[in-house]
């Protein structure tokens, strides 16, 4: 052991002392540019609000896809999960009622085709004073109601995303995901069918949704930071705000609801994640903070390393008040000025007080 630290410290006095007592030695310039040094300072007090939630897609940016027709689903070409473009393919459905739009565009077709010829003959009628301009006005709008009879089934044909077969392809109204499926080939549709087929969610950007107990309602305000946590990426922090409060409480756990706004980089954060929301606000008045990763316990107390010189460090008991994930409230042991070891100092300590 101390083979190892005579890498890192030098002149070290090999007499064992008490922690708070400091020792003679130099650190080497190994140590040195491996050592972070912090100043003690006087900062607002914070606190922090743990709570538990799960991800669910931005509600505004989740499209149901419902069929407009009944009929046997002949295809599925989605599985769940899948990433879809807006207007790909999603099923199939053979549909008696597209056969009927069919031959109703047909019926249409040939009945505007037959009222054309009708008008071309009676006009050239009229011109050899065959027939009275009445007839030439009735035949035009025999023509204008089988025009218009078209334009109805075409427009049909486009509410519906119809084509030239009688089959009515189901396709997706946006770019995104597929995030529910209730559809199977081979499956019969009613025409009066009310459950979607598919669930389309973009979830490049996600919500978070938090539960906040009664008794910490009066702690939430809007725009407060949060820091997001999940089990899958239990090592990264998503950062985002509280962007809405949901001031009703669900009447089976009793708690209120915040919703908090998250870019979701590489998509990595899933619909359905469970999540662990830390919530961090002004507690109100002021105390020294530190970094919270400066501090070490050990011998039931807890230390500090003052760091004066590269000859001269002194270990140095502490009184915390709070420790949240970052910073240290401290009650008594450092002045504010003062600089303090904040990594590796763990090394430093052993090696003096070993």
């Amino acid at each position: 052991m101390l083979a190892a630290m005579g890498l890192w410290l030098t002149g070290c006095n090999t007499k064992k002392q008490d922690p708070e007592e400091s020792q003679a030695f130099m650190l080497s310039d190994t140590m040195m540019s491996r050592i972070t040094l912090d100043t003690v300072k006087t900062e607002p007090v914070r606190n922090e609000l743990t709570l538990v939630g799960k991800v669910v897609p931005d509600e505004n940016q989740v499209i149901k896809v419902y069929p407009l027709v009944g009929g046997n689903v002949e295809e599925v070409d989605v599985e769940l999960g899948d990433n879809v473009r807006k207007g790909q393919k999603l099923a199939t459905i053979r549909s008696g009622e597209v056969a009927d739009f069919e031959r109703q565009m047909i019926q249409a077709q040939s009945d505007l085709l037959i009222a054309q010829k009708n008008l071309s003959s009676t006009e050239d009628l009229f011109e050899s004073k065959l027939v009275p301009e009445r007839d030439v006005i009735t035949a035009r709008q025999v023509v204008d109601k089988a025009r218009a009879d078209v334009s109805r089934v075409k427009e049909i044909f486009s509410i519906y995303g119809l084509g030239k077969s009688a089959n009515y392809i189901v396709k997706s109204p946006i770019n995104g995901f597929i995030i529910d499926k209730s559809v199977n080939r081979g499956m019969q549709l009613r025409s009066d069918n009310a459950e979607s087929l598919f669930t389309v969610g973009q979830i490049a950007d996600v919500w978070v949704m938090a539960n906040v107990n009664e008794s910490d309602i009066p702690r939430i305000k809007l725009g407060m930071p949060a820091d997001v946590r999940t089990i899958s990426f239990s090592n990264e922090v998503f950062k985002g705000k509280v962007d809405k409060i949901y001031n009703v409480l669900d009447p089976d756990t009793k708690a209120m609801k915040i919703r908090i706004q998250l870019q979701n980089v590489g998509f990595k954060l899933k619909p359905e994640m469970h999540a662990t929301v830390n919530l961090n606000f002004e507690e109100g008045g002021e105390m020294q903070a530190i970094p919270s990763q400066a501090v070490i316990f050990d011998r039931s107390k807890n230390w500090v390393m003052v760091y004066h010189s590269r000859s001269k460090i002194e270990t140095r008991p502490v009184e915390i008040y709070r420790s949240l994930a970052n910073r240290t409230y401290i009650t008594s042991g450092l002045k504010n000025g003062e600089a303090i070891i904040s990594k590796n100092q763990l090394l430093v300590y052993d090696a003096l007080n070993d």
